[in-house]
């Protein structure tokens, strides 16, 4: 396997922002870091609800590892860095923003706040990290949320300029289809157990639970590692009380479950922003403990708000996968980034496929 090296930042982008928040640089073993060759991507990504920038750690790692098993080294696919950004309220950006959260982002986070932060850190309106990234090859990941978010960085101006962007798991749906899942999912959330004695006890609960149960096991063990703090915090002020609970507070997943105004903007918009950048599009198999994702919804998504699969510079699923393919399969994810990073023409000319064709089912 694959070792990656990593370092972290804090971005402030105040007083324009009222929020901050925190991002992650990482670089394999054959990455030059600010290597200006021309074919040399750098990789955004951005997580889904409930997670943080850490969730992707698996998939970096083994999309490094898939790079380094190429048998040319002069023919490899070049990564100039990768970033992870975390959402204002997820992650270590949430125990920063802590107080600043209770103002105006309850009860509704919008994810396109998200999406502001992504562009306010690529176009350098912040301080706290050394970075500037014109001139760099920009490919946006993103899962669910992410996903969304990463589009709506678009939104703002000075305008970015991607490559290309890929999404896992778009969390896109009609008006008409968004009211039970968002109700179904800001109601579990709410409801969900947020305190444990430890870590470890953390760990074990999650792993006896079927909803934990499938996701790959380096996964799991970050969530916990990087996902809960120790208490007492703001929303746990009792400095008796002992143990630990989500750096992402259960109001604050909720309040991100709440926000249908960006996933609604992305269905209305989805066939304009494809011909604004190549979109590489994975949407997996429903997950049937993930009420959003049928397959009449997705098929909808793809049908009448993209107006049609041909409309995807690629299109294809992570086999076996569903909604949460990035914490059940990270090594299929990594290998659907990499098949889109390499595509031909990828950083020079759009090459979509044809109208009704799948490139890949990994």
């Amino acid at each position: 396997m694959t070792i990656i090296q990593s370092e972290s930042f804090i971005f402030d982008p105040r007083p324009f922002i009222p929020l901050v928040t925190t991002v992650k640089r990482y670089w394999g073993p054959s990455t030059t870091l600010n290597d200006d060759n021309p074919t040399a991507l750098t990789l955004i990504f951005a997580h889904g609800t409930g997670f943080h920038k850490e969730h992707w750690e698996p998939s970096i790692e083994d999309l490094y590892d898939i790079v380094e098993q190429q048998s040319n080294p002069a023919s490899r696919l070049r990564i100039r860095e990768v970033w992870s950004i975390d959402a204002p309220n997820h992650g270590d950006a949430a125990v920063l923003n802590e107080g600043v959260l209770q103002w105006s982002y309850e009860p509704i986070f919008r994810w396109d706040d998200y999406g502001r932060m992504i562009h306010a850190f690529l176009a350098g309106l912040g301080k706290g990290v050394n970075a500037d990234f014109r001139g760099h090859n920009l490919v946006g990941i993103g899962h669910s949320m992410g996903a969304i978010s990463m589009l709506l960085s678009l939104n703002y101006f000075p305008s970015l300029t991607f490559q290309s962007i890929i999404l896992i798991e778009p969390m896109t749906m009609s008006q008409s289809n968004s009211v039970g899942p968002s109700n179904f999912l800001a109601e579990g959330a709410a409801k969900r157990r947020d305190t444990w004695a430890s870590k470890e006890e953390a760990y074990k609960s999650f792993k006896s639970r079927k909803a934990w149960a499938g996701w790959d096991d380096r996964v799991l063990r970050i969530y916990v590692e990087c996902g809960l703090r120790e208490l007492p915090t703001g929303e746990y002020p009792d400095k008796e009380q002992k143990g630990v609970t989500l750096k992402c507070t259960r109001r604050q997943e909720t309040a991100s479950y709440r926000d249908t105004h960006g996933f609604s903007i992305i269905y209305r918009d989805f066939a304009t922003y494809c011909k604004r950048v190549p979109i590489h599009s994975d949407t997996n198999d429903p997950s049937p403990t993930h009420p959003n994702s049928p397959s009449q919804v997705k098929q909808d998504v793809n049908d009448n708000a993209v107006g049609g699969v041909h409309n995807f510079a690629s299109f294809s699923r992570v086999e076996g996968a569903g909604h949460l393919a990035p914490q059940t399969h990270p090594r299929g994810v990594a290998e659907r980034i990499y098949e889109a990073l390499t595509m031909t023409g990828h950083n020079r000319t759009r090459t979509p496929i044809q109208k009704g064709q799948v490139t890949a089912k990994l």
